[in-house]
């Protein structure tokens, strides 16, 4: 298996794309470090050891959960809006001759995919935000309160900006590198 990897750095294409893969991870880790603005880190440590559910979804996020990263949405809001077009697809009929158009039919649903993304982003960035506000983790969050809303709603759409780079690096790594990239990103979040 080591002779394996040897053998595909010697291809010179091969190992351009292993690299490229590797360096976009690298870029993901570093980010993943940058906290959301305003977080109570001792009240979020106490969350996340109460809360068994908040501490997997941690674990499957590369710890971004733990320090609220501006990443700490992950590419999920992607993954749902790829889930509703697959159930749309069939159900609809402009989308499913779409699909059957080929590569050009296909790079419009996932242009679409990546239009509800956002709106799906919105929504839980709002949520988490919610959850996290409710914990004692964030202090000064309202969207609705005249004193913290522009505050609330620059962490909210950075989370949303986080989630839109990820998905971003991840179609970097399909076109440029090795494997699904939103893949090579959720499998760089577990390892890590």
């Amino acid at each position: 298996m080591l002779e394996a990897a040897f053998n595909a750095f010697r291809i010179a294409d091969l190992r351009r794309k292993i690299l490229f893969t590797l360096g976009v991870l690298i870029i993901f880790r570093f980010i993943a470090t940058v906290p959301v603005p305003g977080v109570d880190r001792a009240a979020l440590q106490t969350l996340l050891s109460q809360n068994q559910l908040l501490g997997m979804l941690n674990l499957f996020s590369g710890s971004t959960l733990k320090n609220f990263s501006i990443l700490a949405m992950g590419v999920y809001p992607y993954i749902t809006a790829s889930i509703i077009m697959q159930l749309l697809t069939p159900i609809i009929p402009r989308l499913n001759e779409m699909q059957q158009e080929g590569q050009q039919g296909r790079n419009r649903i996932n242009k679409i995919t990546h239009y509800i993304t956002v709106p799906i982003a919105l929504l839980q960035a709002y949520g988490q935000c919610v959850l996290m506000q409710r914990s004692g983790v964030l202090k000064d969050f309202g969207l609705f309160d005249s004193a913290t809303w522009f505050r609330s709603l620059a962490i909210v759409l950075t989370l949303v900006a986080g989630t839109i780079l990820l998905v971003w690096l991840g179609e970097l790594i399909t076109e440029n590198g090795v494997g699904n990239g939103v893949s090579i990103i959720i499998f760089g979040g577990i390892v890590a």
